[in-house]
């Protein structure tokens, strides 16, 4: 089965033959063989080995030149337990837990969305295939939220084009720490960090737009409940812009050190980003319909907030 990538901002950039060579975990020698052969297409077309990615290309790297290893030979079923919120033929929306990676990459082989959806879902998308089929966007493992994912060839390349139109409405809730009043908009373009490329910033020296609006909802006594909504979709984007102006997401271990609340003499620690993403609206990639969609606030959220509001 040939390999489809979709080109998110992460790889937006690169080279061609670096990405093959990145991704098959080949030379770079290697990933230009297969490009001048023909082994490498991107939208249907063959590039040079020095074509630049741009966001949303589909890289499609055919069958006969792959290494034959468990990773590309399809995702392994698990029976994982899945919140299903909608489901049609065409597109499924789910309620992903915190703590679950959405496909398989290093690291994460299996246990993820993926691979609990390929259980209890038997039609999958191709595109995007062998190990996340269908998926036009992700959440961070700790993450929690609303999440779309598209059963359907046509119903995939419909989805990517209101998503690179921004005419996808995102919507999440988090917990800061510090207190914030009213409303805001943060305009700092994002990019890959200078000193560490694993992470994103807003001081990298090639940066993107980067839009997020937030509304405050409830203040406690040194932190705050946010609605928070993405007008661009940069990667790690709330987090980043909510450290940037020194009020980090409760419980982020890469952009924050706020892991704990102070509660007298104890501390109560916080497991993870206290992010979630709450609601999605879009319109339908085959009907047209408009839909929207809610994932209620998980328990372990819910519970922070009882702690604070005791404070």
């Amino acid at each position: 089965m040939n390999l489809f990538f979709q080109i998110d901002n992460l790889s937006e950039g690169k080279r061609l033959d670096v990405f093959v060579s990145e991704k098959l975990n080949l030379s770079r020698a290697k990933a230009q063989e297969a490009i001048e052969n023909g082994f490498v297409k991107v939208n249907n077309f063959l590039k040079s080995k020095s074509y630049k990615l741009k966001l949303n290309d589909l890289v499609e790297i055919f069958d006969e030149f792959l290494p034959k290893t468990e990773e590309n030979e399809g995702l392994i079923p698990q029976n994982i337990p899945i919140e299903i919120i909608y489901r049609d033929e065409y597109l499924i929306v789910l309620s992903k837990q915190a703590g679950m990676v959405v496909y398989p990459c290093a690291g994460h082989k299996d246990g993820t969305l993926m691979n609990a959806l390929a259980y209890h879902i038997k039609k999958l998308a191709s595109v995007g295939a062998p190990l996340r089929p269908g998926v036009v966007h992700r959440l961070d493992k700790d993450t929690s939220g609303v999440i779309v994912i598209a059963l359907d060839d046509k119903a995939y390349y419909g989805l990517v084009e209101v998503f690179k139109k921004r005419e996808v409405k995102k919507e999440y809730i988090a917990l800061v720490y510090g207190e914030l009043k009213g409303s805001g908009r943060i305009t700092l373009p994002i990019g890959r960090a200078i000193y560490n490329r694993k992470k994103m910033s807003t001081r990298a020296k090639k940066a993107k737009e980067a839009i997020t609006e937030w509304t405050v909802v409830k203040n406690f006594k040194n932190y705050t409940l946010v609605k928070v909504r993405i007008v661009t979709g940069r990667t790690h984007q709330i987090r980043v812009h909510f450290s940037a102006i020194g009020h980090p997401i409760l419980g982020d271990r890469i952009y924050g050190k706020k892991t704990h609340i102070e509660l007298g003499r104890k501390r109560l620690p916080i497991l993870r980003q206290m992010l979630h993403a709450w609601k999605i609206e879009f319109k339908h990639p085959i009907t047209g319909e408009t839909l929207q969609f809610e994932a209620p606030l998980p328990n372990d959220m819910r519970e922070i907030i009882e702690v604070l509001e005791s404070i």
